[in-house]
């Protein structure tokens, strides 16, 4: 992979989910039942993903959030390559954000990645400081990503946008999101589609918004949000005009 999935992390493949799809209620109401997604409090859970890459399973993927204590919560990212050259090469990437959710959002403590292959094995360690203002990386990193970067309210890792985007998400809405991860900051703004539309899981289908993302090259990130679902339905990676990475929820649970 030469683009992060989705925020969630660079140069890798998706996965093959292994479980069977739940009942509609355990994803969300019917697409003719559902309204615009409320507002969704921050709860535990472990979702699965069947992953796809330019059209060809290629492994699993799994995403959790977990409480720590009192206001201090971890987000993980398990990536396990088992088809096509993800599993020629033993892809396993996991990464991992532990952070607070007060007040003031999802504020971010520290996160590590780590990415193992044939012949491969890269850790990277983050930490935000937010007394000093400052975010710092170590690790497998170019020494310009090693830098101190300045800290700003409202930061996230990649992992928590993706969480901020199912929080916030209203029909024609722009959200608007600082990225500080691995090193690196970017702007990321959102565009909420005005009007849910049906989308096929399974055999079933739901309404979700449309959540799109466009980068100053033209590739494109799509999330499609579930009214109670508090993970996305799918995510969508397009380069070039054509889909590269597509994760497609298969089931999740609370934690």
């Amino acid at each position: 992979m030469r683009r992060p999935i989705l925020l969630l992390l660079a140069a890798c493949l998706p996965g093959l989910a292994t479980a069977q799809l739940p009942p509609a209620a355990a994803i969300a109401a019917p697409a003719e039942e559902t309204a615009a997604p409320a507002r969704m409090a921050l709860e535990p859970f472990v979702a699965t993903y069947d992953a796809w890459y330019r059209g060809r399973q290629a492994g699993d993927a799994t995403m959790q959030v977990v409480r720590a204590e009192g206001e201090r919560w971890r987000v993980d990212l398990a990536i396990r390559g088992e088809r096509g050259l993800a599993g020629l090469a033993r892809l396993n990437i996991q990464q991992s954000t532990v952070f607070e959710n007060g007040e003031g959002g999802y504020r971010p403590l520290s996160q590590s990645t780590v990415r193992k292959a044939v012949l491969m094995d890269k850790r990277v360690t983050g930490s935000y400081d937010w007394n000093a203002m400052q975010a710092h990386w170590d690790g497998d990193l170019k020494k310009e990503r090693r830098q101190p970067v300045a800290l700003q309210p409202g930061d996230m890792s990649a992992l928590l946008i993706n969480l901020a985007v199912i929080r916030d998400a209203r029909p024609g809405a722009t959200l608007h999101y600082r990225f500080v991860d691995g090193g690196r900051v970017r702007d990321h703004v959102y565009q909420v589609a005005a009007e849910p539309e049906p989308l096929a899981v399974g055999d079933m289908s739901y309404d979700a918004l449309r959540v799109a993302r466009t980068d100053h090259d033209g590739d494109e990130t799509v999330l499609w949000v579930a009214s109670g679902v508090p993970t996305p339905i799918r995510i969508l990676q397009r380069k070039d005009g054509e889909e590269e990475i597509d994760l497609r929820l298969v089931e999740y649970r609370g934690a």
